[in-house]
């Protein structure tokens, strides 16, 4: 934006050596979300109201006095925020669009046949999905409790609702393996699913459904069987219009 640039160079390493102590203060509170302000206030132009949609706490968060920062920018001539998006980073939108596109289905993932719910009770990479008592059944009305779960734009099944989603999706390696949680990859692949019409959970890596075992509480990948109800599964909220968007794709 103002001159400079930016080289990404391949073969280059960095490493960071962790000390055993902090030898400095580190602010807490509201510091970091100041600084993120400020950043948004002097560099972003009208973009930065995309961070107030999203962090609706940061709009009246006091950012201090940015006239030297302005002054800076100014008088270094450089360019409009939309010129970075336009001219450097045009393929951000497509990972990290500006305004979160609206989910196919969200809440709860109730099994149909035991009417027991999916759930998640480590939120790490390589635990399973289990199937547990639903939690609505159990006098909790909470979003934050591991029953929730987001069926988002990118295709794959996050934890949480639509706007607290974590970084875990549901990933199943092959027929017959079990439904993990894994780092989303936002590359399909193993994290790709269909919610179809009968119901069922499709995933097309491996061309099976996701299936249910009550007495064991498991949750697995088998052979789609439209008839069967521990594979079918209710979602507590859906969105027609984005979930028939979505399976336009399959054949």
């Amino acid at each position: 934006m103002c001159g400079g640039r930016m080289e990404d160079i391949p073969c280059s390493r960095v490493g960071h050596i962790y000390r055993k102590y902090v030898p400095y203060k580190v602010p807490g509170g509201v510091s970091l979300a100041r600084n993120l302000k400020r950043v948004a206030e002097v560099w972003m132009d009208e973009y930065a109201e995309f961070i107030y949609q999203r962090r609706p706490e940061y709009r009246h968060l006091s950012a201090g006095d940015m006239t030297v920062q302005k002054e800076l920018r100014n008088r270094l001539s450089c360019r409009s925020f939309k010129w970075f998006m336009d001219e450097v980073a045009w393929d951000l939108p497509k990972h990290y669009p500006p305004v979160e596109p609206p989910a196919g289905a969200w809440g709860e993932i109730r099994n149909a046949g035991s009417n027991m719910c999916l759930e998640s009770k480590h939120v790490v990479s390589g635990s399973p999905i289990r199937l547990e008592n639903c939690v609505k059944g159990r006098g909790e009305v909470s979003w934050s409790h591991g029953q929730v779960f987001t069926f988002g734009w990118r295709e794959d099944i996050r934890v949480g609702d639509p706007m607290h989603t974590k970084k875990v999706c549901f990933d199943a390696i092959s027929h017959n393996s079990p439904v993990t949680l894994y780092d989303c990859h936002g590359m399909k692949g193993n994290q790709l699913w269909r919610y179809r019409k009968d119901r069922s959970l499709f995933h097309p890596v491996s061309n099976s459904c996701m299936d249910s075992s009550p007495s064991e509480r498991r949750i697995f990948m088998s052979t789609c069987d439209p008839s069967s109800p521990s594979q079918q599964w209710l979602f507590e909220r859906t969105n027609a219009t984005v979930l028939d968007h979505f399976n336009s794709g399959t054949n």
